[in-house]
């Protein structure tokens, strides 16, 4: 079969076939309940448990912070509804910036329709974050900083490291979409 030229394989790709290999046991024989206590059930609980300790290690995380969901406009939906309704009472701010996924965006809005508070942030003609606007934005009711690794319309890779820190310093959750940026930071990922 002929490969046609496809330039946005970060966001969706054929699967390869050593993938596809892995996964049709899956697909086919071993497709029991991985919540379930038959056999089937719990082998396929293995796998899914070798697979988050697989991504773990390929990230420097712990297995235990590794949460497998449908996709990542799913990801980004649970992580920041999830941060914005559990520390609702501390506050309902949230900072993201004007050119996020939409994913993101669409939350903010769902959030923004519930009484969260969203500031949207310009970005400078490069994409970038201006990292001294996203710091005076910070009150004492923000709770949420989101803000993309790397931009899937015009591939701009965000000082992720820099906007942790100062989330960090402020003690406000920090969330970025990586989807884009995985692979940009493949080889740059160390074992803690």
């Amino acid at each position: 079969m002929e490969k046609i030229r496809y330039f946005d394989h970060a966001a969706t790709t054929y699967v390869k076939d050593q993938v596809l290999k892995e996964m049709i046991p899956y697909f086919s024989l071993n497709y029991g309940n991985p919540s379930s206590i038959y056999t089937i059930g719990r082998q396929n609980k293995r796998a899914i448990e070798r697979a988050r300790e697989q991504v773990a290690s390929a990230i420097g995380a712990s297995s235990k912070e590794i949460y497998f969901t449908g996709c990542g406009s799913e990801s980004d939906n649970l992580a920041i509804k999830g941060v914005a309704y559990a520390n609702r009472d501390k506050g309902n701010h949230i900072i993201t910036t004007k050119i996020e996924h939409h994913a993101v965006i669409d939350t903010c809005k769902t959030l923004e329709s519930e009484g969260f508070k969203v500031t949207y942030l310009n970005v400078d003609k490069n994409g970038k974050v201006n990292l001294g606007e996203l710091e005076s934005s910070i009150t004492n009711s923000t709770i949420l900083i989101s803000i993309m690794t790397a931009n899937n319309e015009i591939g701009t890779i965000e000082p992720i490291k820099q906007i942790g820190e100062i989330a960090k310093k402020h003690n406000v959750y920090f969330h970025t979409d990586a989807v884009q940026g995985i692979r940009k930071y493949k080889n740059r990922c160390k074992k803690r």
